[in-house]
């Protein structure tokens, strides 16, 4: 797979074919134009993910195509590239739509780090517009993720999810695994019917039984009337088992007679009452393992694990992160009816650094935060310290644009003052503010 399809726009005709030529050797698509009219030609003929364009150019320059193409396709990533004298209309440029700007002569590998991450962004643009118009069908809507993982088991799903044989779901906390038995349910023949789901680690040793299978009246003191199980109460649907490792041993023989025989005995009775439910059972710890070391019965371990299902950990998929994090913000975003706020590359980079424990549910907690105004740079950037496996330069983008943002707070803004205090030609800082967005309306004012 190509890293991206690029469109490189110049008119110095050595440039444009050396910069393709570079390109195709680093593995992306290249096309290349000697202005904006033949840019806007190939724009109407092929699909391009990023475009790359020179200022000054004859007849269209290069703000004028930005223009152009943003009227055309308001995701379409521009690069622009500047002379030395062009950088103040390049931060306008910015704030007028702009991906990124290089000064000439730029680094090569700088303009791939550059073209990477609009790559990145325009895909993950399309997948959130693709998203919120229901192409993908609403088990994309609850599965968020393009990678192979994630497609693979939204695949398993669909076949699994019309036919009437239990499955075990295996994944680290926080990665949705009821989210994966429900649309098991709501994809299948029984979403009409009720989905119990039974936290095993949240119910004492002492009513886990009469909790589960039922009880008569009078089975043991305070048994003031019958109890239909949980069980018993999903007839007809599905019942999650949740954290089935932690299901005391004594009562795992009489679930595992239960998923052979689909029926129940409540606790006080002697006569068995058929049921007719599918068992979907959830657990984060390798039951295999556990079932070789005495912890969980290999009998019924090897009953449930007739059809298992994996869900990767978010570290796992890694290029997912930023895709969830932004369908997460928009969702917060209009759940609280507040304003949604693009989020700075840096920040998605931080994100994309590190390891998640928590895994979906702390991303979202983060979107969450992020959304209200309550989540910082500063937390990222601690977390990421200690994340040693993490790329290294999303590491040091984390770090600069957070040095950036303190220099900025402590001079109030005053960008000539950061400069100085941070060791760096105002220049330098100018372009590095418009690059992790931490410029203001004001600052960009001042500045053209």
């Amino acid at each position: 797979m190509s890293r991206g399809a690029v469109l490189f726009v110049d008119d110095e005709k050595e440039l444009r074919e050396s910069a393709a030529e570079y390109l195709s050797l680093m593995g992306f698509v290249a096309t290349v134009a000697q202005g904006g009219a033949e840019a806007l030609s190939l724009l109407d003929d092929q699909l391009f993910d990023v475009l790359v364009t020179d200022v000054r150019m004859p007849g269209m320059d290069g703000f004028e195509l930005l223009d152009a193409v943003r009227v055309r396709d308001a995701r379409m990533p521009v690069v622009l590239l500047t002379g030395h004298g062009d950088v103040a209309l390049s931060v306008d440029a910015m704030r007028r739509g702009a991906h990124d700007f290089l000064e000439k002569p730029y680094n090569a590998e700088h303009l791939v780090a550059v073209l990477d991450r609009a790559v990145a962004e325009r895909r993950i643009s399309g997948e959130l517009e693709r998203l919120r118009s229901g192409a993908g069908g609403d088990l994309d809507l609850r599965l968020v993720g393009g990678t192979q993982a994630m497609s693979a088991l939204r695949s398993k799903i669909r076949q699994l999810a019309d036919i009437d044989v239990d499955v075990l779901i295996e994944g680290e906390t926080g990665t949705g695994k009821e989210v994966v038995a429900r649309a098991l349910h709501d994809f299948g023949k029984r979403q009409g019917r009720p989905f119990v789901a039974i936290n095993c680690a949240a119910i004492p040793e002492t009513v886990f039984e009469s909790e589960i299978f039922g009880h008569e009246r009078g089975a043991f003191t305070g048994a003031i009337q019958k109890r239909i199980g949980r069980i018993e109460f999903a007839r007809g649907g599905t019942v999650l088992l949740d954290e089935i490792e932690s299901m005391p041993l004594a009562l795992q023989a009489k679930l595992l007679r239960v998923i052979q025989e689909r029926a129940v005995e409540p606790v006080g009775s002697n006569k068995l009452s058929p049921v007719d439910v599918r068992f979907v059972a959830a657990t984060k710890a390798d039951l295999k393992a556990e079932s070789e070391a005495g912890r969980f019965r290999s009998d019924l371990y090897f009953r449930l694990a007739t059809v298992s299902l994996q869900i990767p950990p978010l570290r796992a998929r890694a290029a997912d992160i930023q895709l969830l994090f932004r369908h997460f913000c928009a969702a917060a975003a209009e759940r609280h009816s507040v304003a949604l706020q693009p989020a700075a590359p840096a920040l998605l980079d931080a994100l994309r650094a590190l390891r998640w424990p928590g895994n979906v549910r702390e991303l979202k907690a983060a979107a969450e935060r992020h959304v209200l105004g309550l989540f910082a740079m500063p937390e990222l950037v601690a977390q990421s310290a200690g994340e040693d496996d993490a790329p290294l330069p999303e590491r040091v983008a984390a770090f600069e644009a957070e040095l950036i943002r303190q220099a900025l707070d402590a001079h109030d803004g005053n960008a000539m003052a950061a400069s100085e205090a941070l060791g760096i030609p105002r220049r330098t800082l100018n372009e590095k503010m418009v690059r992790y967005r931490l410029r203001r309306d004001e600052d960009l004012d001042a500045a053209g």
